[in-house]
């Protein structure tokens, strides 16, 4: 069968519908990614078709608006663009399709899901974190370690209509009830309410033990542990990366996130805090010109590192609290500092932070002398390093791939059964 992924972000919300696709195709489906030009490469390395959504530079456009990583302005840049280019990735997506075409759609997907309704498509929506989905029971964490758990029902949804009404639907709605009407489809009145997970299936690329299942969550719910791909799986790791690997005690490994082009300010602390500690570390980003001018021979930068072979060498990962990495530091067993901005980042290293791997400091406290005082106490902690190896053996257990591969064809073959002339 032909299958569409289409994830929508940076590496590390594309790269684990890579590997899923990849697990597809092992099983004879035809597989598309639907997708970012800058990820091109990626996909067609995985043997899988592509087709552009994004321009390149589109793609940089929006990583360069200085209002991205901001705590709240962030999700205004990130629904601008979706509103913006609505109608144009819509129509790309319908000119790919073809009758009996299956769909695999990330949280923000949200042509797929017009195309679900207009072409009558199988459909599955795919969050990659927790905080994909609501909830009035366990609470996501939108900012670092608060949540609203232990508030009042009556108050908790209070604040849902209040984020829907002013953070969410105001930068969405108007234009997607606009072009819904276009295409002859209903008014939706609350986006992340009641709309955007398909009712044919959805899947959390999660854990149970990262992120246990709410009485609130959609019907068919099928969670299928961490896809672990990372651009460069099976990838032998660079000379240059290999030989400072093996010079010395193991690094700390800093990375900002793959489409983070503001990080001067993380790297100038890491810097300070590398010295400080007197350790060795990989800086890894694409974005060379936020690199501190000059770095001693102790650290090393590389534009890309392959997480699944690089981070289990390392002391510790300092990182962003992106979903990909923050999954690639459970599996590689290593302790996790974590500089939160926005969108799944708080929640996922509150997380961090409840499972005993990690801690996190807020951008404004994220400075040289934090940053090391944090770091020597997660790597002196027995309790932490007995954490991050109880999880790394249920990383190492789990089969998300294949997990993945068996509730998208669950959820193609219950379409396929409901369809007239079936008999059923």
């Amino acid at each position: 069968m032909r299958i569409v992924l289409t994830p929508v972000g940076s590496s590390g919300d594309v790269n684990p519908y890579v590997g899923v696709g990849s697990g597809l195709k092992k099983r004879g489906h035809d597989v598309v990614v639907f997708t970012g030009e800058p990820f091109k490469k990626v996909v067609e390395d995985a043997g899988l078709g592509f087709v552009s959504s994004w321009s390149t530079e589109e793609y940089y456009a929006a990583t360069e608006d200085p209002d991205l990583w901001h705590r709240t302005r962030g999700h205004k840049v990130v629904f601008r663009i979706l509103s913006e280019t609505l109608r144009d990735g819509y129509a790309k997506l319908a000119a790919i399709h073809e009758p009996g075409t299956a769909y695999v759609g990330h949280s923000l997907a949200m042509i797929t899901r017009l195309l679900e309704e207009t072409h009558d498509a199988p459909f599955v929506s795919a969050h990659l974190a927790p905080v994909g989905f609501r909830t009035l029971h366990l609470q996501p964490a939108h900012a670092p370690g608060k949540h609203m758990t232990n508030y009042p029902m009556w108050f908790k949804r209070a604040m849902y209509r209040i984020v829907d009404r002013f953070l969410l639907d105001a930068h969405i709605l108007p234009e997607l009830n606009t072009f819904r009407d276009e295409l002859g489809l209903p008014p939706v009145k609350r986006v992340f309410k009641d709309w955007i997970n398909s009712p044919q299936g959805v899947i959390g690329m999660f854990p149970e033990w990262f992120g246990e299942p709410q009485p609130d969550w959609p019907d068919r719910v099928m969670l299928t542990g961490f896809p672990l791909v990372d651009g460069g799986t099976g990838k032998p790791v660079s000379a240059e990366t290999e030989d400072f690997l093996n010079a010395g005690e193991p690094p700390i490994l800093f990375t900002p996130g793959s489409a983070n082009s503001q990080a001067a300010e993380f790297f100038r602390a890491a810097l300070d805090a590398i010295q400080r500690l007197g350790s060795r570390a990989i800086f890894a980003s694409g974005f060379p010109e936020h690199l501190p001018d000059r770095l001693p021979d102790t650290v090393l930068h590389q534009s890309f590192v392959p997480f699944t072979e690089v981070m289990p060498r390392c002391a510790a990962v300092v990182h962003h609290g992106g979903i990909g990495t923050t999954a690639q530091g459970f599996a590689a067993g290593v302790p996790q500092l974590t500089m939160p901005m926005t969108f799944d980042q708080p929640d996922n290293v509150t997380r961090i932070q409840r499972l005993g791997v990690g801690s996190f400091l807020v951008p404004k406290k994220f400075t040289g002398d934090r940053v090391a005082r944090e770091l020597e106490k997660l790597l002196s902690d027995p309790e932490v390093a007995t954490k991050c190896r109880i999880y790394r053996g249920k990383v190492d257990a789990a089969t998300p791939i294949a997990d993945a591969c068996d509730a998208i064809e669950s959820v193609i073959d219950r379409w396929n059964d409901n369809r007239p002339g079936t008999g059923t």
